[in-house]
């Protein structure tokens, strides 16, 4: 069976278009492009603003204009990772999708269900012929993995509602009403390129096969850092015998737990042995220490050529040490909601910039303000004590839970109607628009929810199908109770 085939068929047919539509964070030219001649071909009112987020209109079924406007949001890029012995161009080639039982998944690459399935059920339900529903407004916006740019940087006029549903969350029968805040910080360390020995013998060392995730809502999982693993162990030869660090690189996005890293090292030849019998047990050690986390783990330690540079031996060791002891995970739980993360950072890549920068990224999220500067702040000086340049983004504000939220109570009553259980209602430590959005818009009233997926901004992405029925029932019920008010 296609993805096209599955129930309900608008919603299955309209995710299934989307997958095919290159759309990497930065690059949503196509999507765009997409969306607006989708709307053109609907006969649907269609705008756009300067950063490229796309905002469709259609009025209300007759009879309920004057009920209140109800604003679905989604974004339209997706998270572009995928193995490394998968050959995929994220701009150019679709996702290849297949059904796994009762799970839609992608062939070697993340699936893009975050945020793919919100943008194909705000197009679902504004051709939806049997609908009752006030004024709609679909809002796709641009760029929410890298920075959320386009909800920065909404256009003037682009939503009028005071009623926002965004449908990117990924647990059924949960209902989000806040969200965490968070902020990058970069770390860039100068060197200088040294000729390698003579006398050493060079290796590749990497780390592959690791979960990631997304570093929100993952981060409490305690899986393993790619990037800290190399760094542990070429610190620990560091320790032992004279080494020298090539290159080293790992991870990818800022909000992905990294999955895979290497380093290209040299060691004097007489030393040879004595690193096999190290790599075998810091391997035991570390397969134990992630038993039943990390199934999947290699750690891989191959002959490589010698190259003609290395990194200068002071900057690669301050490198490796602050790599290594840098802050990742979990700094801090909320005092508030039980078993929310509140505060936590996450080290995300290692890249070799042109030939004298070593760039590190990290992220700091926290429901509380004044945390996320303070873990921030923790981030920065330790890699200012490593003599690095440390830099921070703008960084973007939580969205605080409004208890007496009017959505969040009939979002609350749908779900209860359609399937006999309430709804946890919950905050979530991933980053959301809505704190962006309630910033420019004060009296919006807002929630969050979606279907079930798993493996999110990971090649082990999947998206539960029986729960996209639920979602698509669920949305369409919550739109009617408004239309109904």
């Amino acid at each position: 069976m296609e993805v096209k085939d599955l129930k309900p068929e608008l919603l299955w047919k309209c995710f299934d278009e989307v997958t095919k539509i290159p759309r990497p964070s930065c690059h949503e030219e196509q999507i765009r492009e997409f969306l607006v001649n989708f709307a053109n071909d609907h006969g649907i009112e269609v705008k756009t603003d300067k950063v490229g987020n796309v905002v469709m209109r259609k009025g209300a079924t007759p009879g309920h204009e004057n009920a209140p406007t109800v604003i679905l949001q989604a974004h339209m890029d997706m998270v572009a990772e995928k193995n490394n012995d998968v050959e995929h161009d994220f701009r150019k080639d679709p996702i290849q999708t297949y059904v796994d039982g009762e799970w839609v998944k992608a062939k070697g690459t993340t699936l893009g269900a975050d945020n793919g399935i919100g943008v194909a059920a705000g197009m679902a339900v504004m051709i939806d012929p049997d609908l009752v529903h006030s004024p709609l407004e679909c809002l796709f916006t641009v760029n929410e993995e890298i920075g959320l740019e386009g909800a920065q940087n909404i256009g003037k006029d682009m939503i009028s509602g005071d009623m926002l549903l965004n449908l990117d969350s990924e647990d059924d029968g949960e209902i989000f009403v806040g969200c965490a805040g968070g902020i990058d910080t970069t770390a860039d360390f100068e060197y200088k390129r040294s000729y390698t020995p003579e006398n050493f013998e060079y290796m590749r060392v990497s780390v592959s096969g690791l979960l990631g995730g997304h570093s929100g809502s993952d981060i409490n999982l305690g899986r393993a850092n790619a990037n800290k693993l190399i760094a542990r162990f070429i610190w620990d030869c560091s320790q032992r015998w004279d080494i020298t660090v090539c290159s080293i690189e790992g991870g990818n996005l800022r909000n992905a737990i990294p999955r895979e890293a290497y380093a290209v090292f040299g060691i004097h030849s007489s030393h040879q042995e004595e690193l096999k019998h190290h790599l075998k047990k810091y391997y035991e050690a570390i397969l134990n220490e992630f038993s039943g986390v990390e199934p999947s783990m290699k750690l891989v330690v191959e002959k490589a050529e010698r190259p003609e540079y290395c990194i200068d031996s002071e900057t690669s060791l301050r490198l490796v040490r602050a790599v290594y002891s840098a802050p990742h995970g979990v700094a801090s739980m909320s005092r508030d909601i039980e078993g929310l993360v509140e505060t936590s950072t996450n080290l995300a890549s290692v890249k070799m910039i042109g030939d004298n920068i070593i760039r590190v990224t990290t992220s700091q999220r926290s429901s509380v303000e004044s945390r996320k500067e303070d873990i921030a702040g923790q981030v920065e000086a330790h890699f200012q004590l490593a003599g690095a340049k440390v830099s921070h983004s703008d960084g973007y504000p939580g969205w605080a839970p409004n208890m007496n939220s009017r959505i969040m109570k009939i979002t609350a009553d749908a779900y209860e109607e359609l399937f006999g259980v309430k709804p946890a209602i919950k905050a979530i430590h991933a980053g959301l628009e809505c704190g962006l959005f309630l910033a420019k818009y004060p009296k919006l009233d807002m929630v969050s929810f979606g279907p079930t997926m798993t493996g999110v901004h990971s090649p082990d992405e999947k998206l539960l199908i029986p729960t996209v029925d639920k979602f698509w029932r669920h949305l369409c019920r919550v739109i009617e109770k408004v239309a109904e008010s």
